[in-house]
């Protein structure tokens, strides 16, 4: 389990715009104490926190932000999270632990993704049967039907907090008022929060409100534990960005990528100061022949590129070499095949 770095922080950005002081006048923080150390059983706090919204608007960026380090992979292409993943962040006597859904899946004219699109709405439903406090995370400013459609879904037994990204991109902030008294018209949100995911101020703004909802009850996980995720599983997620991103707009979103194998070697006993050595094993699947000519590129550049890029953030990630093999196979129909889709992790 990865666990957290010294340097995953960054200083404190700029605070919000003194203008929202006012709508903001209700999320007086009291100041924490203590620092990142044990805490009587007795006195910890902990929780689920759902992070919720539609596709693309950053609810992975936003659990990164919030956990320190990068846990959830992050592309432009729609539908990148396909997993329940779980982020942790513990801070002074309040372990939060944070869950990046799907984008909630709202159009499904994409053919032969029927089962996926199922399997990713199921996913979004059932975790919000279990948290205690739900981030709606929208663009300040903005609410579309795709928006309203994720909205529709958020519990009326739980406190849902309004999180307004990209505030940065908001010209003018008292046009965030009209915008905000529309909101409530919504569903009676219980707490408003206008943020940038960028500026490290705003996000620990955010936990600062999340705290005050989470119960009191003790904590999950280690004080240092990052995700509940394994690194095998993570292998497949980094490779699966690293996909994404380099291949764009030209890749179908019917791709996905399973690791073969992972195995773990110690470094040499004669060798004390070397690191160890991980083996990884992948296939990236892919729905037809010409997609399969799309990720390997001319002459294998694209591939080589993809697992490059991939081996060095994992090294990283693992703190140990890293060496990779990946294959592309073609398998169509499996996003609209449940088997296939058990066969390939996704529950």
């Amino acid at each position: 389990m990865p666990k957290k770095s010294k340097d995953a922080t960054s200083p404190a950005g700029d605070d919000v715009n003194p203008s929202l002081d006012d709508m903001l006048a209700n999320l007086a923080m009291a100041k924490k104490s203590g620092a990142d150390t044990a805490v009587a059983a007795d006195l910890q706090r902990c929780g689920l926190v759902a992070i919720i919204g539609r596709p693309n608007v950053g609810k992975s960026t936003l659990m990164n932000a919030l956990v320190g380090q990068k846990v959830s992979i992050t592309s432009r292409k729609a539908q990148t999270t396909r997993h329940r993943i779980t982020g942790i962040c513990t801070e002074g006597d309040s372990q939060f632990v944070f869950v990046d859904t799907p984008g909630f899946q709202t159009r499904h004219t994409v053919r032969g993704t029927a089962a996926l699109n199922r399997n990713l709405n199921k996913t979004v439903q059932s975790t919000l049967m279990d948290v205690d406090v739900v981030l709606f995370l929208v663009e300040a400013g903005r609410f579309g039907p795709d928006d309203a459609k994720v909205l529709a879904l958020c519990p009326k037994d739980k406190p849902v907090l309004l999180v307004a990204n990209k505030l940065d991109l908001v010209s003018k902030r008292e046009e965030l008022f009209p915008w905000l008294q529309t909101m409530q018209e919504h569903h009676p949100f219980a707490e408003f929060v206008p943020l940038s995911a960028q500026k490290p101020a705003d996000v620990k703004r955010l936990l600062e409100v999340v705290r005050r909802y989470l119960p009191q009850q003790g904590w999950w996980y280690d004080a240092d534990a990052l995700t509940d995720r394994t690194d095998r599983f993570m292998a497949s997620e980094i490779i699966r960005e690293k996909l994404f991103r380099l291949t764009g707009d030209e890749l179908p979103y019917t791709s996905t990528v399973v690791i073969d194998a992972y195995t773990e070697e110690p470094p040499p006993p004669n060798k004390p100061k070397a690191t160890g050595l991980v083996r990884i094993a992948a296939t990236i699947i892919v729905e037809r022949d010409p997609h399969k000519g799309m990720v390997i590129g001319d002459k294998g550049e694209r591939l080589k590129r993809i697992g490059t890029e991939a081996r060095t953030e994992l090294e990283r990630l693992l703190g140990t070499k890293v060496f990779l093999e990946i294959w592309v196979k073609v398998r169509s129909g499996w996003a609209d095949d449940d088997a296939r889709l058990r066969t390939y992790g996704y529950e």
